[in-house]
């Protein structure tokens, strides 16, 4: 049974995966080697519970106790768990030798899971201790408002342990959905083209990203697609493409675009760096 959950890598993503453990009632450990991060992070999440209390959606007594269920740590020893979830850099090779490290310090029974929004869980096996307690824990941003949670099982994963962690989505509210590996899993394959065919028709002069971004909302979508790139992250969203395009031997339907990688060449990355398509003056560092 899964009562702690380590989440390596204190980002956006990972301090949005920790908040929504600890909700939920889980003990969790938030490890991260930079210390800068960690006080973003610890300054983020209480920032983000302060909101639930202003909206009156939990007590301030309430707030406490989900704040004080989160271990900040730079040490890697901090994360003992029976759920090892890391969401750091999108490099196999890092991603390999964390889960290695952690495999050494951790039980027989620690189940380790990836963040990871496209690279190959399967890849990710090969050169694991323990491949059979390694899935895919696709978490969308920001992660303690989002449903969806893509549990993704490769080659060598054990049935117990996508099982543990449907369980672990179920007892964090969140809608899981099980897919077998397969390149951009289910949300980016089907996605992919909602950002680069809007930046295709922005290259093309056909429309401004503006325009595309108010048409698609007023059509039914949260977000538009440029939008919904700053949110993301200028970086992360074309290395997913960049991932795809490969994964299908450079299928040009595929193909990441140039006005994206001019955006990321020159750190206009979204609301992280307080630009991307649109301006964010209150986001810059």
């Amino acid at each position: 049974m899964i009562k702690r959950i380590a989440v390596a890598g204190a980002g956006t993503m990972g301090s949005g995966i920790a908040m929504a453990a600890a909700q939920t009632g889980y003990m969790v450990s938030l490890f991260d080697t930079n210390e800068t991060v960690l006080a973003k992070a610890k300054s983020a999440i209480k920032k983000n519970l302060d909101i639930l209390v202003e909206k009156q959606k939990i007590a301030a007594e309430e707030s406490t106790v989900i704040f004080d269920r989160i271990l900040f740590s730079s040490s890697i020893e901090d994360c003992k768990a029976d759920l090892v979830i890391e969401a750091i850099v999108e490099i196999i090779e890092v991603k390999i030798s964390l889960f290695n490290k952690l495999a050494a310090i951790n039980h027989a029974g620690t189940i380790f899971a990836s963040n990871t929004s496209s690279l190959s869980i399967t890849e990710l096996q090969k050169d694991i201790l323990h491949p059979e307690r390694v899935a895919g824990m696709h978490f969308f941003n920001p992660a303690q408002i989002m449903k969806l949670v893509e549990v993704v099982k490769g080659e060598q994963t054990a049935d117990h342990v996508t099982d543990s962690l449907m369980q672990v989505c179920l007892q964090m509210n969140k809608t899981a959905v099980l897919c077998k590996d397969a390149p951009g899993f289910i949300v980016n394959r089907v996605a992919r083209h909602y950002y680069l065919e809007a930046m295709k028709l922005v290259e093309q002069g056909i429309a401004s990203f503006e325009s595309v971004d108010e048409v698609m909302e007023a059509s039914g979508f949260k977000m538009g697609p440029f939008r919904l790139m700053d949110l993301i992250g200028m970086d992360i969203n074309l290395a997913v493409s960049q991932s795809l395009y490969d994964a299908f031997n450079q299928e040009q339907r595929f193909k990441p675009s140039d006005l994206q990688k001019e955006k990321v060449s020159k750190n206009e990355l979204g609301k992280k760096t307080g630009k991307g398509f649109y301006t964010y003056s209150s986001e810059k560092k």
